[in-house]
């Protein structure tokens, strides 16, 4: 096929089933097929691979893509074969007789891709190789691993800046999801693109909805949202910690949702069997810590949930666009509270990172902060942090859906403050609540705190409310943790500007009793999905439930995910539209060439069956 030298277009149909190009995609593959140098910035989901892919296939040679993904390689490498394209990955699963075959399958031309961890990649042997191969193109997935201020950085990709130095012919198309201003440049300067274009796609997601609620019961909260919400659905959650994957998986377990723990903690062939069942199986919930999920091609995520503050924006962005990568309505939902910022901050401080780094970190975290404690769109907050400017409401956040009461929060800033001044800047909230609301703990006696003028000025808000205005507060910048005096809130220099009331407050009426109103709020994009809309009459249905069966079938028979066979929107597409004949079926977008040859019988027998 490499041989070939159709236009990209009619590729695009034959091999991938996909009637056109999005976006800017159809100008990146000309640019690369060109022999140009690119950085490409495109959503999770929004069709980067095609954009190494299809000029693989175009242009002589094989295709070099730099992953550091097991995981994504041999799902990628799958359904490479199952569309007809010669494709082999080199890595650490195999065994050196199958790594010098795929080697003399490179040398003799007989690869269009090849997939090579970045490790594999900078060894002698393999630097050799590739000097020995016909190179069609470097690609550099992932490419934010590079930046040391990216939210993924892998030391072992500072070394590909060799790609430029050895092969400086070969067109090289750098690809990530996301990344800030900063990690852009670096990753320019680390690949040798400084005078390559820059292809930013939007980052918008918008059959996303992102919500984000006050920590009170994490658990309880994620139990409600997943039952009331997201039953029988498969998601993602994220915890912190090893111990806490494992407390919330079984918590889940025990509420009737089948939930499985990962962690780098768990046996590897444990961790494995969890990863293969979400994978392949419906509806199963993967409880895990960030290492999860970089890789894992999974279209039909319904929902991805924190229970614990990711560390940055890009980080948030990265772990909820694992969420809905069919396009189909997706949930983004955390839950986080004043802990988790003081928690990340100490993370940052103790870390072994030069002043700069932790300088660039605290930044990241505060904007972060500042998203989840935002009045505005959630949306176009997000979309603003990379540079994309967006002033209409989405209509798809928490924000949107049930704008919050918003009040002149002065006077409660001003008692905050005084409380925190008063005790010595020595507590945490807990116990500056506790003597707002003038709780006589043993504690707040033994300090003698019952005796201050500040003891029970706070009755009018009750415990959940105040922590609401603690959480702004310390967002604003008014006050701040510290970790060396164990947590506790200290006044900023900011501080006195609020005390002497030249500063205006504007907090987030958080109500007494409040129930999540946003959870069960219709999103006027709730009907945003993939463009084969999904089927509606019992007769979509039944087709439907035989056709999932079938694909099930010959997923199992071929040892790869469901997906890889046919997603959800090619299901879809033939459930409602019922082709009769080969050219009918060969219009739905994901039927190829080959899946056509492969496939086309038994899909065309299920439909007539169906027909009666």
């Amino acid at each position: 096929m490499a041989n070939l030298t159709p236009n990209a277009l009619s590729l695009l149909n034959s091999v991938f089933g996909l009637p056109a190009f999005r976006g800017e995609q159809e100008e990146i593959v000309r640019h690369v097929t060109d022999g140009g140098n690119c950085l490409v910035l495109m959503p999770t989901g929004g069709g980067k691979s095609l954009c190494y892919q299809l000029p693989s296939l175009l242009r002589g040679g094989c295709g070099i893509v730099v992953s550091p993904l097991i995981a994504l390689m041999r799902d990628q490498v799958a359904g490479l074969l199952e569309a007809g394209v010669k494709a082999a990955v080199l890595n650490s699963t195999l065994s050196r007789d199958e790594a010098e075959a795929v080697e003399q399958r490179l040398l003799a031309g007989d690869l269009d891709l090849l997939y090579v961890a970045p490790e594999r990649l900078l060894t002698p042997r393999c630097l050799a190789l590739l000097g020995r191969a016909r190179i069609a193109l470097f690609a550099i997935d992932e490419a934010h691993c590079v930046s040391q201020w990216g939210h993924d950085f892998r030391p072992e990709y500072i070394g590909l800046s060799v790609i430029s130095e050895r092969f400086p012919n070969v067109p090289r198309i750098a690809l990530t999801a996301t990344a800030d201003e900063l990690t852009r440049q670096e990753i320019t300067d680390r690949l040798g693109l400084a005078n390559a274009p820059r292809f930013v796609a939007s980052f918008d997601r918008p059959n996303i909805k992102y919500e984000i609620v006050g920590k009170q019961n994490a658990q309880t909260q994620l139990k409600a949202f997943i039952t009331e919400r997201h039953a029988g659905d498969a998601g993602v959650v994220y915890c912190l910690s090893r111990a806490k994957v494992e407390d919330t998986a079984a918590a889940l377990t025990r509420a009737g949702v089948p939930a499985l723990p990962y962690h780098a903690g768990l046996d590897a062939r444990l961790r494995a069997r969890h990863q293969d069942r979400f994978i392949n199986e419906d509806g199963i919930v993967i409880v895990a810590t960030i290492a999860f999920g970089m890789g894992i091609d999974k279209p039909d995520v319904r929902f991805v949930a924190h229970l614990d503050l990711p560390k940055s924006i890009e980080a948030y962005y990265q772990e909820t666009g694992r969420a809905g990568r069919d396009g189909k309505p997706s949930s983004a939902w955390m839950a986080y509270g004043l802990s988790d910022i003081v928690q990340q901050r100490r993370m940052i401080e103790e870390s072994d990172g030069t002043e700069a780094f932790k300088r660039v970190s605290i930044g990241k975290l505060n904007a972060l902060v500042s998203l989840a404690e935002t009045t505005d769109c959630r949306r176009s907050r997000l979309l603003g942090y990379f540079g994309e400017t967006s002033n209409a409401k989405c209509g798809n956040c928490d924000n949107c859906l049930s704008p919050p009461l918003v009040r002149d929060g002065k006077v409660i800033a001003q008692k905050l403050l005084s409380c925190a001044y008063r005790t010595g800047q020595r507590f945490g909230a807990m116990h500056l609540i506790d003597v707002l609301i003038g709780r006589t703990t043993e504690r707040v006696t033994q300090f003698g705190h019952d005796k201050l003028s500040v003891f029970g000025i706070g009755r009018e808000l009750n415990e959940k409310q105040w922590r609401s205005a603690l959480r702004q507060l310390v967002a604003m910048g008014h006050l701040q943790s510290d970790n060396e005096a164990f947590g506790a809130l200290k006044l900023t220099d900011s501080a006195r500007g609020v005390l002497k009331g030249e500063t205006a407050v504007s907090l987030r009426e958080e109500p007494a009793n409040l129930r999540n109103r946003a959870s069960r709020t219709k999103s006027r994009r709730g009907d945003i999905a993939s463009d084969a809309a999904p089927p509606g009459d019992a007769g979509d249905m039944a087709l439907l439930g035989r056709l999932r069966a079938w694909r099930s079938e010959v997923a199992r028979k071929h040892g790869v995910p469901a997906y890889v066979v046919l997603h959800d929107a090619t299901i879809d597409g033939i459930a409602s539209s019922r082709p009769r004949t080969p050219d009918a079926l060969r219009g739905i977008p994901g039927i190829g060439d080959k899946k056509l040859e492969r496939y086309g019988r038994d899909l065309i027998a299920l439909v007539n069956a169906a027909e009666g």
